[in-house]
């Protein structure tokens, strides 16, 4: 097996990720350094950083609610974080941060390279939210939103936006930019009050309780990596002239 794959199987990181830690260095294959496409044998033990890295046994996707207050972060030190509520004893990735005042769907899993795949931003994957603001929605207000506002200079991509009540609509956006919605609602005049994500790509939130989490079933599983793939094939078709 390559080094990079099996670094990525270990679920912390992706390929791209692992070669680069190879190539920085901090990656030794029985305490010997290392070289991008060097090969890993059965017998040997891998370390990054000085860690020794196990090899995964089985893939691991959960959905987790992440309740108001908790934050998204791998910090031991830290309080009240996303890893509290979940099962110890499998290194898991967060696929795509919440901030400590949101709610919701986070994706977790402990395959570096489906975490990477879903929050790269070329690809343009689905995220739907559910937002409230302090006072009433207008048309204008709505029609921006899913135009674009200009965030730190760059305009933000197109999105689809409905009205749900006088003061709460729903909006998906296929970017990720730090706090984006809430800074999207600022540009025009708007605070938010509550912001709660209910999907990421296929896998939907549904009746999930604050705090709780749950396996992926193998249809969301398999729609997850059908999407996945599609969307790194169309990556790759040359765009017709």
């Amino acid at each position: 097996m390559r080094l990079n794959k099996y670094i990525a199987d270990s679920g912390l990181c992706s390929r791209r990720k692992a070669d680069e830690l190879i190539d920085e260095g901090r990656v030794k294959i029985n305490g010997k350094p290392t070289k991008v496409g060097q090969q890993v044998e059965d017998k040997d033990q891998v370390s990054v950083n000085g860690e020794i890295l196990t090899p995964r046994g089985q893939d691991v996707y959960l959905v987790f609610n992440k309740p108001f207050g908790v934050i998204c972060t791998a910090d031991p030190d830290a309080d009240n974080t996303i890893y509290d509520y979940l099962p110890s004893g499998e290194r898991l990735i967060y696929v795509g941060r919440l901030d400590v005042e949101s709610s919701g769907l986070v994706l977790l899993t402990n395959n570096g390279e489906v975490a990477n795949a879903i929050t790269s931003p070329k690809f343009d994957h689905e995220k739907e939210y559910v937002v409230t603001v302090e006072k009433p929605i207008t048309r204008s207000f709505l029609e921006s939103l899913a135009k674009g506002v200009i965030i730190d200079d760059t305009k933000t991509k197109p999105a689809r936006v409905r009205k749900m009540t006088d003061t709460k609509f729903g909006i998906v956006i296929t970017e990720g930019r730090n706090r984006q919605i809430r800074r999207m609602c600022e540009s025009l005049g708007y605070n938010v009050t509550s912001l709660k994500r209910v999907r990421v790509m296929n896998i939907k939130l549904g009746q999930l309780g604050p705090g709780n989490y749950r396996v992926l079933t193998k249809t969301e599983r398999l729609e997850l990596f059908g999407e996945l793939e599609n969307s790194q094939k169309a990556q790759k078709t040359p765009r017709k002239k």
